[in-house]
């Protein structure tokens, strides 16, 4: 099975993802990774990736998570997947979506106690105007200790 940890910049995908995968004892990738050098740097400068933009990275995703799925292989996967169009290109075989739901102060407030990663928040507003909330999805509020969301998560998919 792969799960997909997904939410705005800030919500605590890898952070959740990270622990969920170490609950599982399942192997844990972070879609981060597999944005070109391009996207990094526009990213890195406070622009917001365009649907153009994120076309080669949803792409190497979608054949990243095929790979796992024909190895047999359990994933935790951290990506945003903010959009309805972009859920529907990595939804390959057994995939199941977490959404990591918060209010837009809490994760501004965890943006900038942030240190070393590549988006901040000036990114924050731009991905919570793309964000299609998911109707097919587990969501969990972020206000919740990380060990809280993973059981609530591991519930929900029947994995606890």
């Amino acid at each position: 099975m792969i799960v997909v940890v997904m939410g705005v910049v800030g919500a605590g995908k890898t952070t959740i993802g990270r622990l969920l995968a170490e609950r599982l004892v399942w192997d844990f990738a972070d879609a981060d990774d597999f944005h070109p050098l391009s996207n990094v740097e526009k990213i890195r400068h406070g622009i917001a990736l365009s649907d153009e933009d994120r076309k080669p990275w949803l792409e190497a995703l979608r054949q990243a998570i095929t790979g796992w799925i024909a190895e047999g292989r359990n994933v935790v996967l951290a990506c945003s997947a903010l959009k309805r169009s972009y859920r529907q290109q990595l939804q390959v075989g057994q995939v199941r979506f977490v959404y990591l739901k918060g209010n837009a102060d809490l994760i501004a407030e965890r943006l900038r106690a942030r240190q070393g990663h590549f988006a901040d928040a000036q990114i924050l507003a731009s991905q919570l105007a793309d964000l299609e909330e998911p109707e097919a999805a587990i969501a969990v509020d972020i206000g919740a200790t990380p060990d809280d969301i993973v059981a609530q998560i591991r519930k929900q998919l029947g994995l606890a």
